[in-house]
């Protein structure tokens, strides 16, 4: 069996530029959720078409009630809500996967790329993994490292598709939106669809006859640190097992283990 994961958030999506827009509670939600159904739609389609015959879909933004499933082609199937576990945003994936998509990703906190620009909350203002300043991306590739999953296509700004070149010389990226201040710049969104349709299906293919072109080496240790907004939660944090205070609003957690560093994520962010 051929299978993809997808994980899919919105901030990414052709056309965001406000925070009104990724909010299942607010009414701009619903055309913006559309348009992240339709970017999906098009990577399973394209993914479809090059072979792969089960797909499962991580609604990953939020409330992780975003996506609208009818609206997506059948042969999928969706996992909605949060499954309360360490992988967050992978949630569902595994070794039986031949590869995965981010689609409607964004680039990290601490950058201007997004005018959305984060790292799982806006409750940090940086946090860096061995120095680098971490995307969702990065860290979501490196979880799917950890079953030897490739990541094949990364979607959304251009500044986290760049950063995804720079991890994954391999991987196929297409950015739809530019950050420029505190707006952005995307091109049309039917035009996103048909790009995403067409490298989801390229990038599916080529990863089914060379799938050591996607391969990630994981790094063998991990020095993650946290700088938060707010001074009460990094002394909070510093009570976490193998946690340092290194500064008033910043901690250390250093680890040879992924899978240990998420579990710091997920208990101190």
């Amino acid at each position: 069996m051929k299978r993809i994961f997808i994980s899919s958030d919105i901030e990414g999506t052709c056309g965001i530029a406000h925070w009104d827009e990724t909010e299942l509670s607010k009414p701009d939600h619903a055309r913006f959720a559309r348009q992240m159904t339709r970017e999906v739609s098009a990577a399973c389609e394209g993914a479809f078409a090059a072979g792969a015959d089960d797909i499962l879909i991580k609604d990953a933004h939020d409330s992780a009630r975003n996506l609208l499933p009818e609206e997506l082609p059948e042969g999928i199937s969706i996992f909605r809500g949060w499954g309360s576990d360490i992988h967050s945003m992978m949630s569902g994936i595994d070794e039986s996967f031949a590869g995965c998509f981010f689609t409607g990703y964004h680039s990290s906190s601490n950058t201007d790329q997004n005018p959305l620009s984060h790292t799982f909350n806006t409750r940090n203002t940086s946090i860096r993994v061995n120095g680098i300043q971490t995307s969702e991306m990065l860290m979501n590739a490196y979880s799917a490292a950890l079953y030897d999953v490739p990541v094949l296509l990364v979607t959304g700004d251009l500044g986290v598709c760049e950063q995804a070149k720079a991890l994954l010389p391999g991987v196929y990226t297409v950015p739809v939106s530019r950050g420029r201040g505190n707006g952005s710049i995307s091109i049309h969104p039917a035009e996103a669809v048909r790009r995403i349709r067409e490298a989801a299906e390229k990038a599916t293919q080529e990863a089914l006859e060379h799938p050591e072109r996607f391969v990630l080496n994981l790094p063998r240790k991990f020095d993650c640190e946290v700088e938060f907004i707010h001074h009460y939660a990094a002394r909070r944090a510093s009570f976490f097992p193998g946690v340092r205070q290194t500064g008033p609003r910043s901690v250390l957690f250093s680890s040879d283990a992924w899978y240990d560093c998420l579990r710091f994520f997920m208990f101190c962010l």
